[in-house]
């Protein structure tokens, strides 16, 4: 089941133009699944980076304008996409000219794989 998933996942990344790393956590930043391109950048790929996702997502709730669905982050290089569906947060890593629409249509394809992760991760 885990490599069907997986397997789905690398679909996703490989169907999306620009798209160098697709990485499920949980909350805490803890790897749960990833599929990576070589030219993904290492750095964007470690825990301790994707943890600060909580972090950001809780300042942006100090806005008073409700709990932070998604955040768009463009680097020098890269842009860094993430999708809070907590337990689990998604990071999507691309390169700074991909369509930024595309990337957050990803959602939606990624929502069904989700579900039965947030199911797993829960018990």
């Amino acid at each position: 089941m885990a490599e069907e998933m997986k397997k789905n996942l690398m679909e996703l990344m490989k169907g999306t133009e620009d798209v160098m790393g697709i990485i499920i956590t949980d909350r805490d930043g803890v790897p749960i699944m990833k599929v990576s391109e070589e030219e993904a950048p290492e750095l964007g790929l470690r825990p301790t980076f994707i943890s600060t996702f909580n972090i950001a997502t809780d300042q942006a709730g100090k806005l008073g304008m409700g709990r932070n669905r998604r955040m768009v982050c463009v680097y020098g290089r890269y842009q860094v996409v993430h999708f809070n569906h907590l337990p689990l947060v998604v990071t999507v890593i691309a390169s700074c000219g991909a369509n930024t629409g595309q990337l957050l249509a990803m959602e939606t394809q990624l929502t069904p794989l989700l579900a039965h992760l947030t199911h797993v991760v829960d018990v």
